[in-house]
């Protein structure tokens, strides 16, 4: 049961953004590089918060200080992984042969936000589910001595959620930047910040009220980021039109 239970759960959490990666990135050496230095900038702003939380030893014991700073640290290096692409941008053109014209530019540039934003996601949710998946294979079950039943379901489908989230928040957030719209970068920082500290609540076994909330977010974020790499309802019509034979 265990075992099910192991297998169930990473599917859950790992099965779409594999799917994503295999479909969208797999094939091109340039966005695997590019996914691969995502996840190490995420991996950079994991050490800061883990040397913050090191270093404030009063605060260790509350989580929503390590929180919030980390959320802090990641967008941080959200944005400074954003400049660095900006900077390699033309090389990786003349890598890539990249035709000259201003749409080709602009598929360019939503492709490696968003391959920049999985990178975040799957690094993230590789950390924050690895640990639980470990734990469930046994020995015990969990569900005994009070414990709720939900606790690994519900965890793949939060991490599910995050390596959601920072794919769309990585659209948003280069677009945003790109065209000054400051309002968009607000919303990343501030949408983060809140379904980070929704899953506070789960340690009072109140999964529900995490959860939905935090897939809520999760939609209107992929609304947002859908229509900030230039997509349309005419355009989603189109794409899930059958074509008759």
């Amino acid at each position: 049961m265990t075992v099910m239970e192991f297998f169930g759960c990473a599917f859950i959490a790992f099965g779409p953004p594999l799917a994503m990666f295999a479909l969208t990135v797999a094939n091109d050496p340039i966005r695997i590089i590019i996914l691969i230095s995502a996840a190490f900038f995420w991996l950079l702003s994991l050490l800061l918060s883990s040397i913050l939380w090191y270093v404030v030893v009063p605060l260790r014991k509350t989580l929503a200080f390590g929180l919030v700073f980390s959320v802090i640290f990641q967008e941080m290096f959200r944005f400074s992984f954003y400049k660095l692409l900006r900077k390699a941008e033309v090389g990786l053109k003349k890598v890539t042969e990249v035709g000259a014209d201003r749409h080709a530019v602009t598929t360019g540039r939503n492709t490696l936000a968003y391959v920049a934003g999985l990178g975040f996601g799957m690094m993230s949710g590789a950390f924050s589910l690895i640990n639980v998946l470990a734990d469930s294979v046994g020995p015990g079950t969990v569900g005994l001595e009070g414990d709720s039943p939900h606790f690994f379901i519900t965890s793949a489908f939060t991490t599910l959620a995050f390596t959601l989230l920072h794919t769309f928040w990585g659209v948003i957030f280069f677009h945003a930047w790109d065209h000054q719209h400051y309002f968009s970068v607000i919303y990343v920082i501030c949408s983060h910040l809140v379904v980070s500290c929704l899953t506070l609540i789960n340690q009072h076994g109140m999964y529900a009220a995490s959860l939905v909330p935090v897939y809520c977010i999760t939609i209107v974020t992929g609304i947002l980021a859908f229509k900030a790499a230039g997509g349309s309802w005419h355009s989603f019509r189109a794409f899930i039109r059958i074509t008759p034979k």
